[in-house]
């Protein structure tokens, strides 16, 4: 039997072979299987302006956690599907004087390098995924609603801003995170940014 090829392999594209190791051990799931890599960092989390104002909405919606807080334990499964060319996230957030808080999302390829970060409930957020200048990069498209394969087009931007994402490798295991929401009025409305070491891979 043919061995399928990592998810993200036709995301990169021509990128795919000049990677490095830390950003393949990453990327290494492969759809249709049981594949599963684990990492563990410490991250800084910042919230501001609209997102901290619909901080109940988005605790009770289980996304971005709308929290200001430093040096918080998290632990982030990368799954494969069995049953679907999906990538899943599964994010477990340790903050201090709170239960473990848990953010879950699923990476769908459009074509090419675009891809949909679809999280519950539907929402989703629409980007291009790339490597360039060492880092992989990922470029705001706009806000969806996913509903029965189709994406519907929301005007999330001008309420809670753009995002934009970058991991940066810093050896062949560990990986910096870097992930903002800037709105075109109040700038900076959320960030969480830190440093990942990738533990366990299968």
């Amino acid at each position: 039997m043919i061995e399928k090829e990592p998810i993200f392999k036709s995301i990169f594209g021509r990128s795919w072979d000049d990677l490095p190791p830390v950003v393949r051990k990453h990327y290494a799931n492969r759809p249709y299987t049981h594949d599963h890599v684990t990492a563990e960092g410490v991250l800084d989390t910042f919230c501001a302006g609209p997102i901290r104002w619909m901080s109940p909405l988005f605790w009770m919606m289980r996304g971005i956690p709308p929290h200001t807080e430093k040096d918080v334990k998290v632990t982030v499964f990368f799954e494969s599907d069995k049953d679907a060319k999906y990538f899943h996230f599964n994010r477990i957030f340790s903050f201090k004087g709170r239960k473990s808080y848990n953010f879950t999302s699923r990476m769908v390829q459009i074509k090419y390098n675009e891809v949909v970060e679809i999280m519950r409930y539907g929402v989703g957020w629409r980007m291009d995924y790339f490597w360039e200048d060492g880092k992989v990069k990922l470029k705001h498209k706009g806000y969806v609603f996913h509903l029965y394969g189709i994406f519907i087009p929301l005007p999330l931007s001008l309420l809670i801003g753009k995002g934009y994402a970058e991991e940066t490798p810093i050896d062949d295991n560990t990986f910096d995170m870097f992930m903002q929401i800037v709105h075109p009025l109040w700038g900076k409305v959320y960030e969480y940014k830190g440093r990942f070491e990738v533990k366990y891979e299968t």
